[in-house]
């Protein structure tokens, strides 16, 4: 008999089970980068739960387990995990990684992805990007990073990314199975956005190298960009 498994959240069942009081995922000692982190890629989508399951070719089994048994199942059966729960998933990524702090300290999430997915699990690459035409780059999630906007007050993730793109002359080389985006930030100090709209869809039709585009003019297939 293999692993128990549940389902994530959809809709109604989501609202249900993690709305209110003593929901989502208990913080403790600096643990909201990876709190934050787990919700995302785990409460209300299937998307990476080869995670959770499979046998990676470098997989480490126990972290893999504390991970599905100690965290996603319970949040997705209850709605809560215990802060012990998530402190024993960063011992174990202590102990794994090349830095002691887990337990402690503040971490920039696209750490924690980093020693997670390639590192302790095994997983290849998400993205596969490009910078103005040079070599392509593999990485894990995307930070999005760009100037201050005078004219986006309030924006959506949809035009955070293709502005952010835009600035770095990026381009994805191909239509990612999972496109994990980690919003602007700045610390405790400064926030570029008060607010950010979540985009329910996104559309990387303008963001895909060499994908045919029509024409803000005609509506024909583009020839050039402007």
């Amino acid at each position: 008999e293999g692993p128990e498994s549940f389902p994530p959240l959809r809709n109604e069942a989501a609202v249900r089970v993690l709305q209110g009081r003593m929901k989502g995922i208990q913080g403790h000692c600096n643990s909201c980068y990876m709190d934050a982190a787990l919700f995302s890629l785990f409460s209300c989508t299937s998307v990476l739960d080869s995670m959770l399951f499979m046998p990676f070719p470098l997989c480490d089994r126990n972290v893999q387990g504390i991970l599905r048994d100690e965290i996603v199942n319970p949040l997705r059966r209850t709605g809560f995990v215990r802060a012990s729960s998530v402190m024993h998933l960063r011992e174990q990524l202590t102990d794994k990684g090349q830095c002691s702090s887990f337990t402690n300290a503040e971490k920039d999430p696209e750490e924690f992805l980093n020693l997670i997915m390639q590192h302790i699990l095994g997983i290849e690459p998400l993205l596969k990007l490009q910078s103005g035409g040079q070599k392509e780059h593999e990485c894990y999630c995307y930070q999005i990073f760009m100037d201050k906007q005078e004219d986006l007050v309030v924006p959506d993730v949809q035009q955070l990314v293709e502005r952010s793109f835009l600035s770095s002359d990026l381009k994805l080389v191909e239509i990612p199975s999972c496109f994990i985006i980690q919003m602007p930030r700045f610390g405790k100090e400064y926030k570029m956005f008060s607010k950010i709209i979540p985009s329910l869809e996104l559309d990387i039709t303008d963001l895909l190298l060499d994908s045919p585009r029509e024409c803000c003019l005609c509506g024909d297939v583009a020839t050039m960009e402007c």
